[in-house]
């Protein structure tokens, strides 16, 4: 029996090839009839970093800022992934109608996106990936490596040609 892919979690960190890698969501949405989960997580602030940022504003006031940003990149995935789809990804009847859900969330991009994965029930994680170096990834790593080795579902890495730039979302 053929798995069923019913939710797929798209992981964007709204770089230049997001609309790339979002045409792979969008086409494995189409071909399972599944709806698509976005999901970009914004790295916080260090500890030292939120610190001195408190030393001249209030906690109130950096959470209002924070809430501010996630509602300013939701606001501009929303926009984005709507002129995506009219200008030539969602022609088919459920079109815009396969992005089920954005979401934007403050914490560490690769633990955030098993998070989110787990929370939605997703099927497939589709995200992509910069071409990185072998000591590069060795030493520092990076999301898709460590979702890649830590997920327990199918993870789709779209390979972000070198060079490409698209308005990203």
């Amino acid at each position: 029996m053929l798995p069923k892919i019913a939710t797929i979690l798209y992981a964007t960190d709204l770089g230049a090839g997001a609309p790339h890698v979002f045409r792979y969501a969008l086409a494995e949405a189409e071909k399972h009839d599944a709806r698509i989960v976005i999901l970009h997580a914004m790295e916080p602030l260090s500890t030292f970093g939120q610190h001195l940022i408190e030393l001249h504003i209030s906690q109130q006031q950096s959470e209002r800022i924070h809430r501010q940003a996630r509602e300013h990149a939701r606001k501009k995935i929303e926009e984005r992934v709507q002129r995506l789809c009219d200008k030539e990804v969602c022609h088919a009847p459920s079109g815009a109608g396969l992005v089920g859900e954005i979401r934007v969330v403050e914490g560490h991009p690769a633990n955030e996106i098993m998070a989110q994965a787990r929370e939605v029930k997703a099927d497939l994680i589709v995200m992509g990936t910069h071409r990185h170096t072998v000591i590069g990834d060795a030493v520092l790593g990076h999301t898709a490596n460590k979702v890649m080795h830590r997920s327990e579902i199918p993870v789709l890495l779209v390979r972000i040609p070198e060079g490409y730039h698209e308005e990203g979302f």
